[in-house]
Protein backbone atom coordinates (compact mmCIF):
# COMPACT_ATOMS: atom_id res chain seq x y z
CA UNK A 1 0.00 0.00 0.00
CA UNK A 2 1.34 3.43 -0.96
CA UNK A 3 -0.32 6.21 1.05
CA UNK A 4 0.83 9.83 1.11
CA UNK A 5 -0.31 12.97 2.87
CA UNK A 6 -2.11 15.10 0.30
CA UNK A 7 -3.83 17.85 2.32
CA UNK A 8 -4.03 18.97 5.89
CA UNK A 9 -6.54 21.50 7.21
CA UNK A 10 -5.93 24.57 9.36
CA UNK A 11 -8.60 27.08 10.34
CA UNK A 12 -8.37 30.75 9.45
CA UNK A 13 -10.46 33.75 10.40
CA UNK A 14 -9.04 36.32 7.96
CA UNK A 15 -8.37 35.21 4.36
CA UNK A 16 -6.17 38.20 3.49
CA UNK A 17 -3.96 37.74 6.56
CA UNK A 18 -3.76 33.99 5.94
CA UNK A 19 -2.63 34.50 2.34
CA UNK A 20 -0.11 37.15 3.38
CA UNK A 21 1.41 34.77 5.93
CA UNK A 22 1.48 31.55 3.91
CA UNK A 23 2.31 33.11 0.53
CA UNK A 24 4.37 36.19 1.36
CA UNK A 25 6.06 35.10 4.59
CA UNK A 26 6.47 31.34 4.11
CA UNK A 27 6.75 31.49 0.31
CA UNK A 28 3.97 28.98 -0.36
CA UNK A 29 1.96 29.00 -3.57
CA UNK A 30 -1.73 29.83 -3.46
CA UNK A 31 -3.27 26.95 -5.39
CA UNK A 32 -6.94 27.61 -4.92
CA UNK A 33 -9.18 30.24 -3.36
CA UNK A 34 -12.83 29.30 -3.24
CA UNK A 35 -15.41 31.68 -1.85
CA UNK A 36 -18.93 30.85 -0.78
CA UNK A 37 -21.35 32.94 1.32
CA UNK A 38 -18.57 35.37 2.28
CA UNK A 39 -16.21 32.60 3.41
CA UNK A 40 -12.97 31.42 1.79
CA UNK A 41 -11.26 28.05 1.53
CA UNK A 42 -7.66 28.73 0.48
CA UNK A 43 -5.31 25.96 -0.60
CA UNK A 44 -1.59 26.69 -0.22
CA UNK A 45 1.50 24.57 -0.55
CA UNK A 46 5.25 24.65 -0.90
CA UNK A 47 6.58 25.51 -4.37
CA UNK A 48 7.77 22.43 -6.22
CA UNK A 49 5.65 20.09 -4.08
CA UNK A 50 2.28 19.96 -5.84
CA UNK A 51 1.25 16.81 -3.98
CA UNK A 52 1.30 18.43 -0.53
CA UNK A 53 -1.12 21.18 0.49
CA UNK A 54 -2.67 22.94 3.44
CA UNK A 55 -6.30 23.92 3.14
CA UNK A 56 -7.05 27.04 5.17
CA UNK A 57 -10.72 26.81 6.00
CA UNK A 58 -13.33 28.89 7.83
CA UNK A 59 -14.15 26.89 10.97
CA UNK A 60 -17.63 28.44 11.10
CA UNK A 61 -18.48 26.41 7.98
CA UNK A 62 -17.94 23.06 9.70
CA UNK A 63 -21.30 21.23 9.53
CA UNK A 64 -22.98 20.12 12.71
CA UNK A 65 -21.23 22.50 15.11
CA UNK A 66 -23.27 24.06 17.85
CA UNK A 67 -22.92 27.73 18.75
CA UNK A 68 -21.08 26.67 21.93
CA UNK A 69 -18.63 24.58 19.91
CA UNK A 70 -18.02 27.47 17.48
CA UNK A 71 -17.34 29.77 20.44
CA UNK A 72 -14.93 27.23 21.94
CA UNK A 73 -13.08 26.93 18.63
CA UNK A 74 -12.76 30.74 18.39
CA UNK A 75 -11.43 30.86 21.96
CA UNK A 76 -8.93 28.07 21.32
CA UNK A 77 -7.78 29.70 18.07
CA UNK A 78 -7.21 32.97 19.94
CA UNK A 79 -5.05 31.11 22.50
CA UNK A 80 -3.21 29.16 19.79
CA UNK A 81 -4.34 25.78 21.12
CA UNK A 82 -6.75 24.61 18.41
CA UNK A 83 -4.55 23.55 15.49
CA UNK A 84 -0.92 23.21 14.45
CA UNK A 85 1.33 22.16 11.61
CA UNK A 86 4.92 20.95 11.55
CA UNK A 87 7.05 22.08 8.59
CA UNK A 88 10.64 21.16 7.79
CA UNK A 89 13.65 22.91 6.27
CA UNK A 90 17.35 22.29 5.84
CA UNK A 91 18.20 25.86 6.95
CA UNK A 92 16.24 26.63 10.10
CA UNK A 93 18.05 29.90 10.82
CA UNK A 94 17.22 31.34 7.39
CA UNK A 95 13.61 30.20 7.70
CA UNK A 96 13.35 31.74 11.16
CA UNK A 97 14.73 35.07 9.92
CA UNK A 98 12.29 35.13 7.00
CA UNK A 99 9.26 34.37 9.15
CA UNK A 100 10.34 36.76 11.89
CA UNK A 101 10.80 39.54 9.29
CA UNK A 102 7.21 38.89 8.21
CA UNK A 103 6.00 40.04 11.64
CA UNK A 104 4.74 36.62 12.70
CA UNK A 105 4.33 36.09 16.44
CA UNK A 106 7.44 34.24 17.59
CA UNK A 107 6.68 31.50 20.11
CA UNK A 108 10.13 29.92 20.21
CA UNK A 109 13.43 30.88 18.61
CA UNK A 110 15.54 28.10 17.03
CA UNK A 111 16.25 25.66 19.86
CA UNK A 112 17.93 22.28 20.28
CA UNK A 113 15.22 20.16 21.88
CA UNK A 114 16.04 17.46 24.44
CA UNK A 115 14.26 14.93 22.22
CA UNK A 116 16.82 15.34 19.44
CA UNK A 117 15.46 17.94 17.01
CA UNK A 118 16.20 21.60 16.39
CA UNK A 119 13.11 23.70 15.73
CA UNK A 120 11.35 27.02 16.15
CA UNK A 121 7.72 28.03 16.48
CA UNK A 122 5.40 30.83 15.36
CA UNK A 123 1.70 31.54 15.38
CA UNK A 124 -0.03 32.28 12.10
CA UNK A 125 -2.58 35.12 11.93
CA UNK A 126 -5.38 32.79 13.09
CA UNK A 127 -3.36 31.62 16.10
CA UNK A 128 -2.37 28.22 14.67
CA UNK A 129 0.96 26.92 15.93
CA UNK A 130 3.48 26.64 13.08
CA UNK A 131 6.60 24.71 14.05
CA UNK A 132 9.55 24.48 11.69
CA UNK A 133 12.00 21.64 12.24
CA UNK A 134 15.50 21.46 10.81
CA UNK A 135 16.16 18.34 8.74
CA UNK A 136 19.12 17.19 6.71
CA UNK A 137 18.89 15.40 3.41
Amino acid sequence: MDITIYSSFLPHDDPEAAVAFYRDTLGFEVRNDVGYNGMHWITVGPAGQPGTSIVLYPPAATPGLTDDERRTIREMMAKGTFASVLLATEDLDAAFERVQAGDAEVVQEPTEQPYGVRDCAFRDPAGNMVRIQEVSK
